[in-house]
């Protein structure tokens, strides 16, 4: 039974702000209305606008299409919005129409599919309740069109369904056991009857069945850089730990050999006793040294597929945020050409039932994400999907810049440099530069990606501000050593590279230094507290979306079950060192240093970062004398999954940009 959360109620705030060392000048804010419409919850927040609703509209409409795989009869299933939320459709030819399967009203996960010559037909989703991240698995009959609940329909957390060859049995992760550990189970799908097989403690993972449905490969997840792999027995339950070379590396996905003998894994282990940067594809046969597959490309791997007929794998790397895709020919790795690509982010990688075609899901900075297929043998690429851009011109949208800007160390005595995507408006810059909105990724082991973002084009194309996306220090996809750089004791490092961006915002001369705004989610809403925090004087306005406000009772609120994995990256708050570090960094005990106009936004069902973050420093932070607005979404958890909760979070925010960093007002109405 999981424990229970310790929530400080609202009327418990000022204690608590006392309590964490905020001065009592910090708490003295004039008492503000809070609004209720709906599932809304609102606090100095103005009426929106309707010239500024009719400008965002075509924005808010655009919709992307991902890919979960093929499905027996040769169709492609995705996943796309055309109401609310996220649901389940199926294509059967190229830009054939889009069938709906699903209508929940809660936003559906795509899991495995039956495989082809199962005798099953359908595949399994997941779906939560208002945002609590608390997945049910849900079985979807293609000819019934009926949906079964698979698990116990609890406060259990249940992921990453897997089938097994024959499509007998289904195994996932659950927390069902105690609420606290993530399991592997196992499901006999004849019965339904399901019992955990890894019961060790911790957050374990199914990656594969083995070919003759004996064994299950298995990982234990510590955080990004922290992985061990293991084999189940499945009649005996007995489970073996593989070795890890090294003290202790990071994984990505596990899966045998077609011929059940080897396996191949993604890895960042020491090579010939050489520490590596960058996660390679490897493959290993018992008694024999592991081959780096992907040996010649200094980036890492981020994903692999292996084909049902076994003939072939395909992997992608992330080479300085644009995916590459690559095709090996089994048993002998050659190398496949394809064809090309558009420039971009991919994911999704499915192989057809027969091994001849490769679907995928691709996305640019400006296009959305939509579904193609790669005939393998006739070395061409088709577009399955097209998905809506809300009627605007595509050769009006901005594509990013790729630019670096150099920070405040060193490596091997050159400044270190950070990464960070450029949208400029097209629109001729006007006296004194663009305004500046920084976008911060969360994680915040993260990567900001040069993908489709209809707020960014809006914000270039229609309020000229150019948007800059950087990658600080902590962000994956540049190497261990840099992942490493913001961890525990060095959390302000990261921080520091907002600070440097903002002098070199300051160099630029079509950039106005003058007008900067911040924005983050989640952990990038912590970068967004913190950096008011320490340059309230150089920025003018930020937006911090279920951002942590204290490190300390963020890990105390959070839910039991991802605690540990958030202790391996922020610090033990047990420790009496660590607490003490908290409360010298958090942006709650330094809220008096928030002197600009703020906007926070919530999810009330938030399990990863609780609410009580957001109204805590809402709370703070009102009395320093500039306008604080909160917005919280009852029916929302970790980010805003609905239409109309996102559109109207979307509009507010604009309209924050537009009262603060473009007006430049000291003040709003209530």
């Amino acid at each position: 039974m999981r424990s229970t959360r310790s929530l400080p109620a609202a009327a418990m705030l000022p204690a608590l702000l006392l309590l964490a060392g905020v001065p009592a000048a910090a708490q003295e804010g004039a008492q503000v209305e809070r609004r209720h419409v709906g599932n809304r919850v609102t606090e100095s927040v103005p009426e929106i606008p309707a010239d500024l609703l009719a400008r965002l509209n075509r924005y808010q409409n655009t919709r992307g299409a991902s890919v979960a795989g093929w499905t027996a009869d040769g169709c492609l299933l995705i996943g796309t919005r055309f109401a609310e939320t996220t649901q389940a459709h199926r294509v059967c030819e190229p830009m054939g129409m889009r069938e709906q399967l699903t209508f929940e009203p809660e936003r559906i996960g795509l899991g495995d599919i039956a495989p082809a010559g199962s005798g099953l037909d359908g595949f399994v989703y997941s779906r939560d309740l208002g945002g609590d991240e608390f997945w049910q698995l849900f079985w979807y009959d293609l000819g019934s069109r009926e949906a079964t609940l698979l698990t116990d329909g609890a406060r259990s957390r249940n992921q990453g369904a897997l089938f097994s060859r024959d499509g007998g049995r289904l195994a996932y992760s659950s927390t069902a056991r105690n609420g606290t550990d993530t399991d592997v189970w196992l499901m006999d799908l004849a019965t339904r009857q399901a019992r955990p097989v890894v019961t060790e403690g911790g957050n374990w993972n199914a990656e594969d069945f083995s070919p003759d449905g004996s064994r299950m490969l298995v990982t234990r997840y510590v955080s990004i850089n922290e992985s061990y792999p293991g084999e189940v027995d499945l009649a005996s339950g007995a489970l073996r730990m593989l070795p890890v070379d090294g003290e202790k590396a990071g994984f990505g996905g596990f899966r045998y050999a077609p011929d059940g003998k080897g396996v191949f894994y993604v890895s960042d282990e020491p090579v010939d006793g050489a520490a590596q940067e960058f996660r390679t594809l490897r493959y290993h046969v018992p008694g024999s040294a592991p081959r780096i597959v992907s040996g010649h490309i200094p980036w890492d791997v981020r994903g692999f597929e292996i084909s049902d007929d076994g003939r072939h794998l395909a992997y992608a790397t992330n080479e300085d945020g644009i995916a590459k895709l690559h095709l090996l020919r089994l048993p002998g790795l050659e190398p496949v050409a394809l064809p090309d690509l558009p420039v971009g982010v991919f994911g999704g990688a499915s192989f057809s039932p027969d091994g001849g075609k490769l679907a995928l899901s691709l996305n640019t900075a400006t296009s959305p994400s939509d579904v193609y297929v790669v005939d393998i043998q006739a070395r061409s690429l088709e577009r399955w999907t097209r998905s809506e851009v809300g009627g605007l011109p595509v050769d009006g949208f901005v594509e990013p810049a790729l630019v670096r800007y150099p920070t405040f160390d060193e490596v091997d005595g050159a400044a270190r440099t950070i990464p960070a995507f450029y949208y400029r408006p097209k629109a001729p810059a006007p006296a004194g530069g663009y305004p500046v909105v920084v976008s911060i990724h969360g994680g915040p082991e993260g990567q900001a990606l040069p993908v489709f973002n209809p707020s960014f084009q809006f914000l270039a194309n229609e309020l000229g501000i150019a948007v800059l996306v950087p990658n600080v220090r902590g962000s994956s996809g540049y190497g261990k050593s840099y992942l490493l750089l913001d961890n525990a004791m060095l959390r302000e490092d990261s921080v520091k590279d907002i600070g440097a961006l903002l002098a070199w915002i300051g160099e630029q001369p079509e950039l106005d230094s003058e007008r900067i705004g911040v924005s983050g989610g989640s952990y990038g809403g912590y970068m967004v507290l913190a950096s008011l925090m320490h340059y309230s004087d150089r920025i003018r306005a930020g937006i911090d979306i279920v951002g942590i406000s204290h490190f300390g009772t963020f890990l105390q609120n959070t839910e039991d079950y991802r605690r540990d994995l958030r202790r391996a990256e922020y610090g033990d708050e047990r420790d009496p060192e660590i607490a003490a570090f908290f409360d010298r960094v958090s942006p709650l005990t330094n809220a008096e240093r928030i002197t600009t106009p703020l906007f926070v936004a919530q999810g009330r069902n938030d399990p990863r970062v609780p609410y009580t973050e957001a109204e805590q420093i809402v709370e703070a932070v009102r009395g320093n004398g500039q306008p604080v607005w909160f917005l919280m979404f009852d029916d929302e958890g970790h980010g805003f999954a609905k239409k109309s909760n996102s559109d109207y979070f979307g509009a507010a925010a604009m309209l924050f940009w537009q009262r603060f960093l473009l007006d430049g007002e000291a003040s709003t109405g209530d």
